[in-house]
């Protein structure tokens, strides 16, 4: 029979994990996206990051969103340290009815917000059409 014992040290470290991140997985960036007509809006708290910090990089159909939060530097004793400090990664695959030319990017009060517009040929459209005998050619 196989018992599970917990380990709270275990439970403890998983958690410091997912908060904090590893080295292998960078702590969580937290993210809300929805669409609003023909755009697609993105937002990402990134509190105590500065503009300068956020990169930003589309391969594909890949984005990539990098930012860094740097610890304090000075003569003081830290007393209690809950907040993530150091490289933040998250990474989004987009849709190919996306138009990735025009991402527009703007950060402000800690909250990054990306807008990706529709391609236009991912737009609903009409498409007109012949009666009777006559027929005509569709280009493509």
């Amino acid at each position: 029979m196989l018992i599970r014992t917990t380990d709270p040290f275990r439970d403890f470290d998983r958690l410091a994990g997912q908060l904090l991140g590893t080295t292998n997985r960078p702590a969580v960036m937290p993210m809300d996206a929805w669409r609003e007509g023909d755009v697609f809006q993105i937002e990402f708290d990134l509190p105590g990051v500065t503009s300068e910090s956020i990169d930003l990089d589309v391969e594909r159909n890949v984005l990539t969103v990098r930012a860094e939060r740097v610890p304090g530097n000075g003569d003081w004793e830290m007393l209690a340290s809950e907040r993530p400090r150091g490289a933040f990664s998250r990474q989004l695959v987009l849709g190919d009815n996306l138009d990735l030319d025009r991402i527009e990017a703007h950060y402000d009060a800690g909250v990054l917000r990306l807008t990706i517009p529709v391609a236009e040929r991912a737009k609903p459209r009409k498409i007109e059409v012949s009666a009777g005998e006559q027929r005509t050619a569709i280009e493509a």
